[in-house]
């Protein structure tokens, strides 16, 4: 299958940057979203091909339809944008942290899908990649794979409620193929932990890539790793 179109969301850096970068190296048209054009803007020259900046705040209505007003079709949305407000607790959060946390994460995710719906349904094969997290996952998280002791509530719980949200659209949205991804722990500013990682931001965009170009008989509805493994919820 061969697409297009795609829209990148958070994309003059990190993970989000190395999707634009592959996406365009795989020859689509793609729109680097960014919510500051200069940094956007550099982001586009360094990557090149067919790459065009689209100023895209993810939490403001009026820049997302203003996005959504410049796009006809659109093959590929990858709802990337995310934020790491705090690592606390539960029972030492602040309810800021988690309505800025979730207003990004989730309502970001939600708003941005919604505006672009009428340029994906022109698309002959739809694509949504949404960009989650495997500290989302409870089964992991219960399990012992997450030695974390509730840190980081806001967060995670947010992507916990962005894998719901991608099952639920794709139960929703017919002929579309809705898949969320675990990129595993990669070298970028989310938090002091992510910084100094080891993990290339590459390699999870690669899977990421991967859930972009998917056939038409590939899955739906689905949590995977970066490496293409199952996920658990």
């Amino acid at each position: 299958m061969t697409q297009s179109t795609a829209l990148v969301t958070g994309a003059n850096k990190g993970i989000g940057k190395e999707i634009a970068r592959q996406l365009a190296a795989h020859g689509l048209t793609v729109h680097l979203g960014s919510r500051d054009a200069e940094r956007g803007k550099r982001a586009v020259e360094e990557i090149g091909g067919d790459t065009r900046l689209l100023v895209l705040d993810v939490i403001d209505e009026h820049s997302i339809a203003a996005a959504a007003a410049q796009v006809d079709t659109l093959d590929v949305l990858v709802n990337n944008a995310g934020i790491l407000v705090d690592g606390a607790k539960p029972d030492e959060a602040d309810i800021d942290s988690f309505r800025r946390t979730y207003e990004t994460n989730v309502f970001g995710v939600l708003a941005v899908t919604n505006a672009f719906l009428p340029a994906l349904r022109r698309s002959a094969h739809p694509r949504i990649v949404n960009i989650s997290s495997g500290t989302g996952s409870l089964a992991w998280s219960t399990d012992g794979q997450f030695a974390s002791a509730g840190s980081g509530a806001a967060y995670r719980s947010s992507k916990t409620a962005l894998n719901a949200l991608t099952v639920f659209y794709a139960q929703a949205l017919d002929g579309f193929k809705v898949n969320a991804l675990a990129p595993g722990l990669r070298r970028t500013d989310l938090n002091a932990r992510a910084a100094a990682a080891d993990g290339d931001p590459a390699e999870a965009a690669a899977g990421a890539v991967r859930l972009a170009l998917l056939p038409d008989d590939g899955p739906t509805g689905e949590f995977v790793s970066w490496d293409g493994s199952p996920a658990p919820w």
